[in-house]
């Protein structure tokens, strides 16, 4: 999951009209995900993604989020040389 991305709207008004029509919230889950569905999403969020999720067993993205300072430091070493196989 991701957010609507304002920047890709030409205008404000346009933006305004679906910023708020793909928004995941407990019910949606419950109603129709699958019951081990995964949800991922890279943070931070505006309000594609309700509070109510987050103490779902599903919401994996506070977990996701723990894992990118590593994933940062390997793609920096790796883009400096530094890796050294």
């Amino acid at each position: 999951m991701t957010r609507v991305q304002r920047e890709r709207f030409a205008t404000q008004e346009e933006y305004d009209k679906v910023k708020d029509s793909y928004v995941m919230d407990r019910k949606l889950i419950e109603e129709h995900g699958k019951k081990d569905v995964v949800i991922m999403h890279p943070l931070p969020r505006v309000n594609e993604i309700s509070t109510d999720v987050d103490d779902m067993p599903n919401a994996w993205y506070f977990r996701q989020v723990g894992h990118g300072i590593y994933a940062r430091m390997a793609i920096i070493a790796l883009a400096l040389g530094l890796w050294n196989d």
